[in-house]
């Protein structure tokens, strides 16, 4: 993210070097923050936030499971969003809202409860795992650390300190020469990549973790399991084994920030006929034509920046 343009920090748009936190503040010290990721794209119709207000509420839920008060109502938070996105200039964008909490004394409690910075920053934002990786598939790898076990901390809530966790799983995937890591749960099934939700394509059926895989259950995963119903593409949410991903005959990740990526090998062994199989390229095409035109938006997700 380029910190270069104005940002949205605790009520107004200010210039970036305007928004300091204090060194004292809580979530620098534990981790005390939830985001969103939420991007806008250019469509023939002018530039469009997608499912921005899905992703506040789930801001907002966040917030309320970490007892963080938020001095905002979510539809503030969405003009704020789209006021930031026409400031900037940018046509598509990628948006990061976060909450966190301020200098309210150190203590793992917090001394003040009130104390909180709410900021949102614009910024451009290409394929997070490459181009090359959004058209022929990306390689990843089954890591040695596993995601965040049942009631320890809540997975389903999109916090800062949750992607510790994610940083671990990326950070060995990149030394051992993958683009992404994936995550089991700590009953050895398959949980979730870094920062992506994983479905597998087997025999013409989609095959997805369900949320109690200690996954984030994700905007984009929930689009993808809506596009393809329309498509008559099944879809079921079943726990899956390790070994089941190298049987798969196809497998891609999703996410804000991913999109919708194949994946052409796992651990080195090559998925399908590798590259990007026709069930990922079908839902790859219907999930971008939501925003050339080409994909009706029955769901009315396209928010409009103007207007």
């Amino acid at each position: 993210m380029s910190n270069e343009r104005r940002i949205w920090f605790n009520g107004k748009l200010r210039e970036s070097s305007e928004c300091m936190v204090h060194v004292a503040s809580h979530a620098l010290h534990y981790g005390s923050s939830v985001f969103e990721g939420i991007r806008a794209y250019e469509t023939p119709d002018g530039t469009f936030i997608f499912r921005g207000m899905d992703h506040l509420d789930r801001l907002k839920y966040s917030a309320e499971v970490y007892r963080i008060p938020v001095p905002y109502a979510v539809e503030e938070l969405h003009q704020a969003c789209r006021e930031t996105v026409l400031d900037s200039g940018l046509a598509s964008a990628y948006i990061r809202p976060i909450i966190s909490r301020g200098n309210c004394g150190l203590g793992v409690i917090p001394k003040d409860m009130s104390v909180v910075d709410v900021a949102i920053m614009v910024s451009p934002w290409g394929a997070y795992l490459g181009e090359d990786g959004l058209k022929n598939g990306i390689k990843a790898c089954i890591t040695s650390w596993n995601r965040l076990a049942p009631n320890t901390m809540p997975p389903g809530v999109k916090a800062g300190g949750n992607y510790l966790s994610s940083q671990l799983i990326g950070l060995e995937a990149r030394d051992r020469g993958f683009e992404e890591g994936i995550g089991l749960g700590n009953d050895g099934l398959l949980s979730e990549g870094a920062g992506e939700n994983i479905f597998v394509v087997l025999k013409g059926k989609l095959l997805t973790p369900p949320a109690s895989s200690s996954i984030l259950s994700g905007i984009t995963r929930d689009t993808v399991i809506t596009l393809a119903a329309q498509l008559d593409i099944s879809t079921h949410e079943t726990t899956i084994s390790r070994e089941q991903l190298y049987a798969a005959d196809e497998i891609f990740m999703t996410g804000t920030a991913a999109e919708v990526t194949p994946v052409r090998q796992v651990d080195h062994m090559t998925i399908g006929a590798g590259g990007c199989g026709p069930v990922t390229r079908k839902l790859q095409d219907t999930f971008f034509g939501l925003f050339n035109g080409r994909t009706r938006d029955r769901w009315n997700w396209l928010e409009p920046v103007k207007g």
